[in-house]
């Protein structure tokens, strides 16, 4: 069976380079959408073999999925510009494609590790966040969120055992600063849903922080980090209270604008 691996990217030349060599080995095509990189992302992914398109930002969710209606080979893999597979990831990986009788699964959820700059971080909730992202052609796509899109199907689905790495930040100040985005996002999601009521209560914005912080730092092992952890659970607790806020003051808009 064949894979296509399916890349949606902006100024990515960090990474891009290392995310297409790792999985390169196994992939009978490397398609990269692009949105409009002014660094040398382009560049980089076609000297490595992989074809590129341009197509101006859709939005996370549907960028994903035009690249994978794209696809063209038996299975697809969706990464992210700056998830890397591991040796171990791709040998697992090629003895489904190579599985003579097929598999019954029409999905695999892979293990992702975040690095925050060179630091791998396993506890504090943040390990070991299982995506779904190879699948059957066809068999399944994105849902519609803001944020935090992942990909749906009705079909079986396994978790594999080895992990992809997830080089998402330079530092935590990176981190910090995508938490504020997506805070913001959050906010606008649960508004298009309507879901407003007690996630929006100024109560709520004082308990689910500290619960958010305690669950993450204590009981989810945050502390086994070190100062790293507690900075992540930190600015995470704190990304739970601004999409409180956020939530709240789009609903006052709201009712002022009635």
């Amino acid at each position: 069976m064949t894979l296509s691996v399916v890349i949606v990217a902006q100024d990515e030349e960090r990474t891009i380079g290392k995310v297409i060599e790792a999985i390169k080995p196994i992939a009978d095509e490397v398609l990269l959408i692009d949105s409009g990189s002014t660094d040398r992302t382009l560049e980089i992914a076609t000297a490595l073999g992989a074809e590129c398109r341009h197509q101006d930002w859709l939005g996370y969710a549907a960028q994903k999925n035009l690249a994978l209606s794209l696809a063209k080979s038996d299975w697809v893999l969706s990464l992210d510009a700056d998830e890397i597979v591991t040796p171990d990831l791709v040998s697992e990986i090629k003895e489904i494609l190579d599985s003579s009788g097929g598999t019954e699964y029409d999905g695999y959820r892979i293990p992702r590790v975040l690095y925050i700059g060179d630091v791998p971080v396993r506890h504090g909730g943040f390990y070991p966040d299982a995506q779904l992202r190879l699948i059957k052609r066809g068999k399944g796509q994105f849902n519609d969120r803001l944020v935090h899109e992942a990909i749906k199907m009705d079909g079986p689905v396994k978790l594999m055992n080895h992990e992809m790495r997830h080089y998402a930040y330079k530092d935590v100040a990176g981190f910090s600063a995508a938490m504020e985005k997506y805070a913001q996002l959050s906010a606008k999601e649960y508004a298009r849903r309507k879901k407003f009521g007690w996630k929006c209560h100024p109560v709520n914005e004082v308990v689910h922080p500290l619960w958010t912080f305690c669950y993450r730092y204590f009981a989810r092992g945050g502390l086994l980090d070190g100062a790293l952890g507690l900075e992540l659970a930190s600015i995470y607790s704190d990304y739970v209270r601004k999409k409180i806020r956020y939530l709240r003051e789009i609903q006052k808009s709201s009712l002022e604008a009635t």
